[in-house]
């Protein structure tokens, strides 16, 4: 196996794991306190979904679109797999001397697949226009604005990606209707802050692939190229 095909590898695992981890503890809602200047409330889901879009963009930096788009759909896969066993374990009784009774279970995941088709249809929408305009900055700058095909997609992204899966919740009533515009501005700003100053370890991933990937310099991609090539891609 390949230096190249073990960070692949690795940074598909890291992005599916946390996709399934934001599925998984979308419900609980905190406070967080941005000095004095404002008060996020918001999903902890929300807190560590944003640095997806930072894999997404390093895999599509150094492998191109079609592993980044393998990507996003082996994270969908797998949160549907892990929905798919939350389901079929929630249909099982628990025993008199278990500590995590049916209801228990059933209040903590019982709304684990109306999140989770909100979670995936954003993620894969989101997921697809960052992509696309990550590659559409990079075609425009070059070798240039590392940090703007990153923020700015990742922004753009984060937005659709926000309104999206807050307004299914809402509309199944697994979240107050009347919460829907404050859950959105909160979770998208918090995100969009969280992307901007996660931006330093954006580069050191990028360092560091690039350093393992040997790869002298950073070059556009060629009209016409194969993204599994390696060469091409992370060029």
């Amino acid at each position: 196996m390949s230096t190249s095909d073990k960070i692949y590898t690795t940074l598909c695992v890291l992005f599916s794991v946390l996709i399934v981890i934001g599925n998984l503890i979308y419900q609980k809602f905190v406070s967080l306190p941005l000095f004095s200047f404002h008060t996020f409330e918001l999903s902890v889901g929300a807190m560590v979904y944003p640095l997806t879009f930072q894999l997404t963009d390093l895999i599509t930096e150094f492998y191109g679109k079609e592993k980044a788009n393998f990507c996003v759909r082996l994270g969908v896969s797998m949160s549907l797999f892990v929905a798919f066993i939350i389901a079929g374990m929630d249909q099982l009784e628990a025993t008199s001397w278990s500590k995590i009774t049916n209801d228990t279970f059933h209040n903590v995941f019982g709304s684990y697949n109306v999140a989770f088709i909100g979670s995936m249809i954003a993620c894969y929408v989101s997921q697809a226009f960052d992509i696309f305009i990550y590659l559409g900055i990079r075609k425009w700058t070059g070798s240039k604005w590392l940090w703007l095909r990153n923020n700015g997609s990742t922004a753009i992204s984060l937005l659709i990606d926000t309104s999206v899966v807050i307004c299914i919740m809402t509309l199944f009533g697994v979240l107050p209707m009347e919460r829907m515009g404050t859950l959105i501005a909160n979770s998208y700003l918090f995100k969009l802050f969280f992307t901007v100053c996660s931006t330093p370890l954006f580069y050191t991933g990028f360092w560091i692939i690039r350093r393992l990937l040997a790869t002298p310099s950073l070059q556009p991609f060629r009209r016409g190229s194969n993204d599994d090539n390696r060469q091409d891609a992370a060029a």
